[in-house]
């Protein structure tokens, strides 16, 4: 029988990591999983009305992607799309950014200057981690959401504006509420149709699918040029958390161009992070050993699915799951 090369190995190991569905791009976005599916039958439907957004999801998980997609698949695609992050400006500056101001309304004012509500009149405005606005300004954009018409700061007549909002945040405005932090009335305008984006976690089919992509993209950019996952590269890239999400994907791939070199995507090209064992977790040896490198291995065979991996191994679910703990090769949240 002849000998197969680690490059042929590596080739035959992503050609036969099953995807569950076959790949779907929609506004930008790619994906091979059912609960993603589903949030693009969502914003296909929800686009075609009028009604307020409120995209749940962590960072990097595509919130203004989804925001965009609803506004380009709505009656409203001709009109402006506008973006402001509630949580990257001090609550005065905000203030202005958000509703304009008059011309002498504060020290620098010299002319009238529209708000982002202004600029997306007949289009979208896209309000990100809109649960960090400062409460006197949740007030201010109750009444442009009532009224349908914004005061600038200084001003002394409201303006008529026609906009649909889409908010997006990383917390639960419940929570917020219950808190203390956020008006419930402005959360019930803000959220008449929640849509929740699963993390990348949650969807380890689409890992694989979307390194592929952004290999595809950094062998574009050049001059480096990567053919192939190699199999314990592919199998620490199934087994991280990825707090950071498709966002963070995408930067390990352009880390490993960076760091690299050759047509084979190796371990020592991805972010320290990946290699370094697990040491926070008593008695964790890591991924060093045999028995963990076995098991991430056939977790990369099988999609990262633990249920077929368990038995392919032979063992139960529950105890693949106590070894892949004691070998510290459990994400954070489940250790």
């Amino acid at each position: 029988m002849p000998h197969e090369s680690p490059r042929a190995g590596a080739r035959k190991l992503i050609e036969d990591a099953s995807l569950p569905c076959k790949p779907v791009e929609f506004q930008g976005m790619l994906t091979c999983s059912p609960a993603m599916l589903q949030v693009f039958r969502l914003v296909e439907r929800v686009a075609q009305g009028d009604e307020t957004v409120l995209v749940r999801g962590e960072t990097g998980a595509g919130k203004e992607l989804v925001a965009r997609a609803i506004h380009d698949l709505s009656p409203r695609r001709n009109g402006p799309f506008h973006a402001i992050n509630c949580a990257a400006l001090p609550a005065n500056l905000l203030e202005s950014e958000l509703f304009g101001h008059a011309r002498g309304a504060f020290t620098g004012a010299v002319r009238d200057r529209p708000g982002h509500i202004q600029l997306a009149h007949g289009g979208t405005l896209f309000l990100d981690e809109v649960a960090e606005l400062p409460l006197e300004l949740q007030a201010k954009l109750l009444r442009v959401l009532e009224t349908r018409t914004v005061m600038p700061v200084g001003a002394r007549d409201a303006i008529p504006v026609d906009v649909r909002f889409v908010s997006a945040t990383h917390r639960s405005l419940r929570r917020e509420v219950e808190a203390g932090r956020f008006r419930a009335d402005l959360m019930y305008r803000l959220r008449v149709v929640p849509i929740f984006l699963p993390p990348l976690r949650d969807r380890p089919e689409d890992i694989l699918l979307l390194a592929r992509r952004f290999i595809e993209e950094g062998n574009r950019r050049g001059p480096r040029r990567i053919e192939e996952i190699s199999p314990e590269a592919l199998a620490l890239l199934l087994a991280h958390d990825w707090p950071g999400n498709v966002r963070e994907l995408q930067n390990v791939i352009r880390y490993a161009f960076v760091v690299g070199d050759g047509p084979i995507l190796l371990p020592t090209d991805l972010p320290p992070e990946f290699l370094e064992p697990n040491e926070v977790r008593e008695g964790a040896p890591g991924r060093s050993s045999a028995e963990a490198r076995r098991i991430l291995q056939v977790l990369a065979e099988v999609g990262g699915s633990r249920e077929e991996a368990a038995r392919r191994l032979g063992i139960s679910r529950a105890t693949l799951w106590r070894r892949m703990r004691s070998l510290g090769l459990l994400p954070p949240r489940e250790a």
